[in-house]
């Protein structure tokens, strides 16, 4: 009979190979429209989403959580270090129930602190008024420590160049509220006013040597004192919005090489990734640790038609926004991880997760980068989609270069705002994670 078998011809058995992979795969519909769902952004491109059947558990999988502390979005204000250690302790002991095995929380929300710190106050989101922390306790070496003996990583989430959100204040006022301490009120003239909103955001001048300087000392501090499992960036860079002229007269003192305006900015961004790199990674050298570099950048680095390297998407580019020349740190190897923010649906028009995760795989591709998605448990779930987020999930299944994901954020997992949500949140706990033991922390290292 074997004998027999060797003699088929292959094109016999393709239809048996092709029931048996089916079997395990299928094509991903529209839940609005009941049609195959489109793969990409692309006109013309006819292929559909295909995703696996079932879950299943890579090695060493990576699953985070963003714990937001900006505006106390996420983890709220305490009034007491009991109180704080109590908040604290609820919000890992959730994470680690679900089957997460990491948390990334936010350390330095505008400009300040979540730790004692010689060179930044601590945060106004720790009691209400910038400054005033605990420092009767170590609250980073205690948010580290807590981590580890639930089993999860901790990632020290940095906004590098946040001062704040969205303010009506003119700037000079707005930094008069700051502690005497705080960068950006001893040096105004490394602030930036930027329009945002009916208001105005303020951010610390990404060209302006001063800033870079305070930016790596401030993880040098971190990394010699704690041993967080990484340090952790947002996609926080320049403004999305745009800054105007507010940078001109940065840009005519400190651009030597005489850059274009949109080179010199997307330089002083990869100066900073590139200093922070060496300063990590030297320091782990000196101390024998084994601290990662991570960023969480916007989704899109170029779309197809701005380079022949870009994504099969139609929608806006961090290399042309935010200045983030997100391929080029994967590419140096300046980075250990990135988490590129996927935060839109299948069937987004011109940003379809599909097409988006297959491009960020093919990108890191062998270079050593460790690849996790970054998925928004905030996105608008109605019942019609319950399955959305499960899918994500089991599509970056489908790619050995996804290690893991991560989900924006806490509190959307944790307290849903609606039943759609909180389904779509169980079909990702329940039927994936809950079906199989959590990775352990510290293997992606």
């Amino acid at each position: 009979m074997k004998k027999f078998l060797n003699f088929i011809p292959a094109v016999l058995l393709l239809p048996f190979l092709l029931n048996a992979a089916n079997e395990k795969f299928r094509v991903l519909h529209d839940p609005g429209t009941g049609k195959a769902m489109p793969y990409s952004a692309i006109p013309g491109d006819r292929r559909n989403v295909i995703i696996p059947q079932e879950y299943t558990k890579k090695p060493n999988e990576f699953r985070g959580v963003w714990v937001v502390t900006v505006a106390n979005l996420d983890f709220p204000r305490t009034d007491s270090p009991y109180a704080f250690k109590q908040r604290y302790q609820e919000f890992i002991q959730n994470i680690r129930r679900a089957g997460f095995n990491a948390v990334i929380f936010q350390i330095r929300p505008t400009c300040d602190a979540f730790y004692n710190s010689k060179i930044n106050p601590f945060s106004r989101t720790i009691r209400g008024e910038e400054g005033h922390g605990y420092p009767q306790m170590d609250m980073l070496r205690y948010m580290i420590d807590e981590a580890h003996r639930a089993g999860l990583e901790f990632h020290a989430w940095l906004n590098p160049y946040r001062v704040t959100g969205i303010t009506n204040l003119p700037k000079t006022a707005y930094l008069k509220t700051l502690s005497p301490i705080n960068f950006a009120r001893k040096n105004p003239d490394a602030v930036l006013a930027a329009p945002f909103r009916n208001g105005q955001t303020l951010l610390l001048d990404p060209g302006n040597p001063l800033v870079r300087r305070h930016l790596v000392d401030t993880v040098a501090e971190i990394i010699s004192r704690y041993n967080p499992d990484a340090i952790h960036f947002d996609d926080y860079f320049y403004p999305y919005d745009g800054i105007g002229n507010a940078d001109s007269v940065s840009y005519r003192k400190y651009n030597p090489a005489r850059l274009s305006l949109d080179d010199w900015r997307r330089n002083n961004v990869n100066m900073l990734v590139k200093e922070v790199s060496d300063t990590i990674r030297r320091n782990n050298l000196q101390q024998g640790k084994k601290i990662r570099f991570g960023i969480s950048p916007f989704g899109i680095w170029l779309n197809k038609d701005s380079s022949p390297y870009g994504s099969l998407t139609r929608g806006n580019e961090s290399y042309k926004t935010s200045y983030a020349d997100t391929r080029l740190w994967i590419m140096k190897n300046w980075i250990d991880y990135i988490v590129p923010q996927i935060y839109w649906p299948f069937s987004q028009p011109k940003a379809p997760y599909a097409a988006l995760v297959d491009w960020w795989a093919d990108t890191v591709g062998r270079t050593g980068v460790k690849l996790y998605i970054g998925i928004g448990a905030h996105l608008p779930f109605t019942a019609s989609n319950p399955d959305e987020l499960k899918n994500q999930i089991l599509y970056n299944c489908r790619r050995p270069e996804v290690a893991g994901a991560a989900f924006y954020s806490y509190n959307k997992l944790f307290r849903p705002d609606s039943n759609a949500r909180r389904n779509a949140v169980n079909k990702v706990i329940g039927d994936c994670w809950k079906k199989t033991l959590p990775p352990a922390s510290g293997s992606s290292r």
